[in-house]
């Protein structure tokens, strides 16, 4: 997959894609549908934004991704889309009208052929433009738009803002439903303070910022090693929140992966959460806690291999 990131010096070939049109967090079964509508009409596109326009216009607001840009990129590559268009989005970009951004950037730009959006997708200043007016600007500047339904499972409409709900909920199967895959964290393998090998269970410990956090406690995980000597997939217990034992204060994600002997430092991971275990806790010492961990490690293999 190519990752184009300004549709002012675009590559020739990577012009007349069909493409699907959105923030895309969390790749979820609602925006699938929508790019699986873009597919088959010329090579398969993205249009997305980096930063998040929410990020962009409230910068100091909490956490609220699902997915960081590489992880993003990592399931759209995973569904066949042969063009990313991570389109920067700054005060010039916010600033063009809904005629504006359909030609200069959609026809004039990007060259796109075929553009697929949901239902309830808004866009140009002020989010004034709606689906129905990108019809009709695609209509004056030659490229044709389908309008996607929006997705239903049992009546209940899949959005990002339920998915981050069932995450916060500490149900991880239940945001997968709607995801269409589990949901993971993604990112480099970062130095820590090193307790989990003084306890007889090294980690990878993974930041956080800026996603939205799921419920605090251990998880049940599958983990794809996704760079270095060691890539390939693992089964793992995973710590999520602020270690209580450690007094810690900044939230981050420190995994254990089974059976595993090696160095994952610099390295990319892939953390999917497969089943909360139980929430985060202060034990009355370091020989509860321990006893506490490999009895999370023990469900943990159990759950996992049930899968």
């Amino acid at each position: 997959m190519q990752i184009h990131q300004d549709f002012q010096w675009l590559d020739p070939n990577a012009r007349g894609a069909s493409v699907a049109m959105g923030n895309f967090d969390g790749v979820h079964l609602g925006h699938r549908s929508v790019i699986d509508l873009a597919r088959g009409h010329g090579p398969l596109g993205i249009i997305t934004f980096e930063p998040h326009p929410r990020q962009f216009f409230a910068p100091h607001a909490a956490p609220f991704r699902l997915m960081n840009a590489e992880a993003r990129a990592n399931r759209l590559a995973k569904l066949g889309v042969e063009h990313l268009f991570q389109l920067p989005f700054n005060r010039a970009l916010a600033a063009l009208t809904p005629e504006e951004f359909a030609g200069k950037v959609l026809a004039g730009g990007l060259g796109i052929g075929h553009i697929v959006v949901g239902a309830d997708f808004c866009f140009g200043r002020g989010r004034t433009g709606t689906a129905d007016d990108l019809r009709t600007l695609g209509d004056r500047f030659g490229f044709a738009t389908t309008i996607a339904p929006l997705v239903e499972i049992a009546g209940r409409e899949v959005s990002s803002t339920a998915i981050r709900q069932a995450l916060t909920d500490g149900r991880p199967r239940d945001a997968a439903d709607m995801l269409g895959h589990l949901h993971r964290i993604e990112g480099e393998v970062i130095h820590g303070e090193k307790r989990g090998r003084e306890l007889g269970f090294p980690t990878a410990n993974m930041e956080l910022s800026g996603l939205h956090l799921p419920r605090f406690g251990v998880y049940a995980v599958k983990v794809d090693v996704l760079t270095g000597p060691h890539a390939g997939s693992y089964m793992g217990a995973s710590s999520l929140g602020v270690r209580p034992m450690f007094d810690g204060e900044v939230p981050n994600i420190e995994t254990f992966l089974f059976d595993f002997k090696g160095d994952l430092y610099g390295h990319h991971l892939s953390i999917a959460l497969v089943d909360f275990l139980r929430p985060e806790m202060k034990f009355d010492g370091l020989a509860a806690l321990i006893t506490q961990m490999d009895a999370d490690c023990a469900k943990a293999r159990e759950i996992l291999s049930a899968l």
